[in-house]
């Protein structure tokens, strides 16, 4: 992987990692498009590059995470069914990623946020802060979160669709998905960082630290970019981006 290569998929992860259309899928995509070889290397650079937009989230919300003990404890309780599946199921997650798959599932994703979009109507008694969700909806919503363990279904997309499917107003539900990153990617990346560190050499964590970078900086801006958007929209731009994008993607790799 060359330094270019490095800079071009940190950009994609920041720009991806919080936009409900796979950060995954993307990174893969991008990948295979630029010619990388999939081998050990690019997957953990693909998981540890993740931390750096979760450093972007941590700023932007950091007097919510400073304030509130019960905030990290949903977190928290919300992260224990991915994680649990996680550690079971490593490997057989590992022999899942695969273009065609991640496709699919892309499109799949896109289908089903333009279903929910059309069909979902907020109402008052919907949670409309973050200090009202209820630790039953951060179950929930960390039940949906197992299905992102899938190849191209985005992590931010299920929880968030999760967080409206059980009671969450759209901000309030895109804002628990982005902190819910925190110890989901914290944990991943770290656990790859620990068992892979030792396969990397000096050229290699120099284009892990530019990646790194490059996915922190673009990270922040695509989050506080979003956090406007979506103040004034729908997620239905994202489903129809997820359904055109696979097919794209479907018939040029």
């Amino acid at each position: 992987m060359t330094l270019i290569e490095s800079l071009i998929l940190g950009v994609v992860e920041g720009i991806t990692e919080y936009l409900p259309v796979s950060s995954t899928a993307h990174i893969i995509l991008a990948a295979e498009a630029m010619g990388l070889k999939n081998d050990d290397f690019l997957k953990a650079f693909n998981i540890i590059i993740q931390i750096a937009p979760i450093f972007s989230v941590m700023l932007i919300y950091k007097d919510k995470l400073m304030q509130s003990l019960e905030l990290w404890k949903k977190l928290i309780i919300s992260f224990i069914p991915t994680g649990v599946v996680g550690l079971l199921f490593h490997e057989q997650i590992e022999a899942l990623f695969s273009s065609n798959l991640t496709v699919t599932m892309m499109m799949i994703t896109g289908i089903l946020f333009l279903a929910i979009e059309y069909t979902h109507q907020e109402e008052h008694k919907h949670t409309s802060d973050l200090d009202e969700v209820s630790y039953k909806q951060a179950i929930y919503i960390g039940l949906f979160q197992v299905f992102a363990l899938i190849p191209g279904v985005s992590r931010s997309g299920s929880t968030i669709l999760g967080a409206m499917l059980v009671g969450l107003k759209r901000e309030v539900a895109m804002s628990f998905s982005f902190l819910l990153a925190i110890p989901t990617m914290g944990a991943a990346s770290s656990y790859t960082l620990l068992k892979e560190y030792k396969i990397f050499n000096s050229d290699q964590f120099l284009a892990l630290g530019i990646g790194f970078i490059a996915s922190f900086i673009v990270g922040y801006i695509a989050v506080k970019t979003f956090l406007k958007l979506v103040s004034m929209y729908s997620f239905k731009p994202f489903g129809y981006y997820l359904l055109l994008s696979g097919i794209a993607f479907y018939f040029v790799l």
